[in-house]
């Protein structure tokens, strides 16, 4: 959505970065280009003015001028005001203190409310609530049969008295709804509300009768983020016609310039409170706007993906994986289809590695990822034995060839797969092992048998005396690669202190404290 937007931004401050100093006409510049950024991502005029106007004031500060990093102080001043604009702080729903929760929806038709509705109350389900749709769209042909299966695919309840295509009241609806969601202890009410094409007394009546009959704790106001300038004039008629609390955008993840869920904000007053990413039911979440401003600049969004993860991966699950990843070879092609499968549920790969700082350079290489290439990868492994997925080893020439005829790919294919599991196995091993990773197991054992190893072939001089001194200094390191916890050396690790070096041909394991046999 914000693609062409956070292109231009990042042009700008690259421009910047080379520059110690940011002089009177290096701010005029920069924010030029920040106002036809904004102006070609399809924001409000009035939005533009007043944000390029609080970002050349504060350029112009004490906060740039005295700054060691001028250009990042400039990246921070437009964060911040980004966020500002989008909203500042997330917020959150409102609940009534006695359920249940009335949630009204409102909006233009097709802006996507009945599918937002599912959403929101599949969202709410996972919150811990029992949420109750209701049918108060009786215009739109099947609207209401459109609820019902959405409220199904959510694992919601429906309430839809009327079967609509313009038969029955929409208020009656609404109002007997409360009583119904009492009576079933449902603690959160969503009122599916009918739009129209275009704007119009009938529809704001309506919603202004069902707003009137219900007294809901939350309005919102659904809006199509593709359409541009239309947002901010709907959004005015709205708020004058119904009034609203919150704003919804739904198609945050169309190709359009995304100039609405900056413009809606500012000129509504209210703030943006939910979004919709994907057609998918699970593509819906609060709306964050620092983490929207982060996306915006290129600095990623690890919050939201580490909570993805965490709503995806089971903790123990988890564990159990780490654990044979650290241990590299008990790792096996069904633990890496498992794991592939969970990633998988995150979403788009695309979309994963879009959350990451810095992607947006990256953008061409990112669109060439095609995800049905993991369908590929897991065709693959599903068309092995149990025991050639176990132990990929005895995957001969005449089982790649089955293999791949079983998961309609090239011999060539099934092998580069076997090639490259095993080479990430082996450089899982070696980070688990050899090469004395902090936190990994085995890696101060490895290398204490290599230098044990290494000095064991270590010549002896002909010279008595110094071959005397050499297995002195064997003695003395013997302890060093494997400290003994209980005596006396072993807990200085077999080294003493300049000076106190033990005398030649001295025993440690022979020392003996007084009473000590």
């Amino acid at each position: 959505m914000f693609e062409t937007l956070s292109d231009r931004l990042t042009s700008v401050f690259s421009s910047l970065r080379s520059k110690g100093r940011l002089s009177d006409a290096d701010i005029d510049a920069t924010t030029r280009e920040i106002r036809i950024a904004l102006l070609e991502a399809d924001v409000a005029l009035p939005v533009v003015k007043a944000f390029v106007a609080q970002v050349k004031e504060r350029a112009r500060g004490s906060e740039v001028s005295q700054a060691l990093n001028p250009a990042q102080q400039v990246v921070k001043i437009v964060n911040d005001e980004l966020i500002a604009i989008l909203g500042g702080e997330t917020r959150r729903l409102r609940l009534a203190k006695t359920p249940p929760t009335v949630i009204m929806l409102a909006g233009l038709q097709g802006a996507g409310k009945t599918t937002l509705a599912g959403k929101l109350a599949k969202w709410l389900r996972e919150q811990g609530h029992t949420p109750m749709l209701v049918a108060a769209d009786l215009q739109r042909p099947n609207a209401v049969q459109q609820l019902q299966v959405v409220g199904e695919r959510a694992g919601v309840a429906v309430y839809a008295p009327e079967p609509g295509n313009g038969t029955g009241d929409p208020i009656a609806v609404a109002r007997t709804s409360i009583d119904e969601a009492k009576r079933l202890q449902h603690d959160v009410v969503v009122i599916d509300t009918a739009g129209r094409l275009g704007i119009d007394q009938e529809m704001m009546k309506q919603a202004a009768d069902i707003r009137d009959a219900v007294s809901p704790d939350e309005v919102l106001f659904v809006v199509d983020a593709m359409i541009g300038q239309d947002a901010v004039t709907t959004a005015q008629a709205f708020m004058e016609g119904v009034g609203f609390d919150g704003v919804v955008l739904t198609k945050l993840d169309g190709d359009a310039r995304g100039g609405a869920a900056l413009s809606v904000r500012h000129i509504t007053g209210r703030p943006i409170m939910f979004a919709s990413t994907g057609e998918k039911l699970e593509d819906f979440d609060a709306f964050h706007p620092d983490r929207m401003a982060s996306r915006i600049l290129d600095m990623g969004d690890i919050l939201t993906l580490i909570e993805q993860a965490q709503k995806t991966f089971d903790e123990e699950q988890a564990a159990k994986m780490a654990g044979k990843l650290t241990s590299g070879e008990n790792f096996t092609l069904e633990d890496f289809l498992e794991q592939m499968m969970m990633v998988q549920k995150m979403g788009p790969i695309k979309n994963l590695l879009g959350m990451m700082p810095g992607m947006g350079q990256m953008r061409d290489q990112l669109n060439s990822i095609d995800d049905r290439d993991l369908d590929r990868i897991a065709a693959i492994i599903r068309s092995m034995t149990p025991a050639e997925r176990q132990d990929p080893k005895i995957i001969n020439g005449s089982r790649r060839v089955r293999i791949a005829a079983g998961s309609g790919v090239t011999v060539t294919a099934v092998s580069n797969l076997v090639t490259r599991f095993f080479d990430a196995q082996k450089m899982m091993k070696r980070m688990a092992g050899g090469m004395g990773i902090p936190g990994m197991p085995g890696g101060r054992g490895k290398a204490a048998k290599a230098q044990k190893k290494v000095k064991k072939g270590r010549r002896v001089s002909g010279d008595p005396r110094k071959a005397a001194l050499g297995k002195a200094s064997s003695a003395e390191e013997a302890p060093a690669a494997e400290p003994q916890g209980g005596g006396l050396l072993g807990n200085l690790g077999g080294k003493l202190p300049p000076g106190m070096e033990l005398p030649p041909g001295f025993d440690p394991s022979k020392f003996r404290l007084p009473g000590q046999k």
